[in-house]
């Protein structure tokens, strides 16, 4: 039995002809509208920390980035609760719940440094003069190299 690979399609076609991703997508669409309608009423600082999570059955989950602004928000919980039942697509609201997840780490962990005192240096640079052993003279020396100069 041979693999037979399945032939490209355009990506409209396959949202057309996939009903389930066609729910996803107008899922996704909605999230979008009733998030640009709670940054109506969240501070402008706030919209980069807090996201609508899920509306079904009367509670509001949003996520926020860190415990500082869930704490922030549950200080104005009622004040945002009354808002978001104005409009029409938050009149069955009834309670918002908090949830902290903090955001993925994009950013990459600084390269670790060696910092050594000028003393350790040379200590670590007789050390290599010493050894007989030609690898670890090599590794002592690229490490006798991090020492600061006073």
């Amino acid at each position: 039995m041979s693999y037979r690979p399945i032939k490209a399609q355009q990506p409209t076609s396959v949202l057309q002809n996939s009903a389930s991703l066609q729910r996803l997508v107008t899922r996704a669409k909605a999230v979008e509208h009733l998030q640009r309608l709670l940054n109506q009423f969240l501070q402008p600082a706030a919209h980069e920390h807090c996201y609508l999570a899920n509306y079904h059955a009367g509670i509001l989950t949003l996520i926020v980035t860190d415990g500082q602004w869930a704490t922030r928000l549950r200080y104005q919980q009622k004040r945002l609760l009354k808002q978001l039942q104005t409009l029409p697509e938050f009149n069955g609201v009834s309670r918002i719940q908090l949830k902290v997840r903090p955001p993925l780490q994009t950013e990459k962990p600084k390269p670790r440094t060696i910092m050594l005192s000028e003393q350790a240096g040379q200590t670590i640079q007789a050390s290599a003069e010493a050894t007989q052993d030609p690898r670890l003279r090599k590794a002592l020396e690229r490490l006798a190299k991090h020492a600061q100069k006073n």
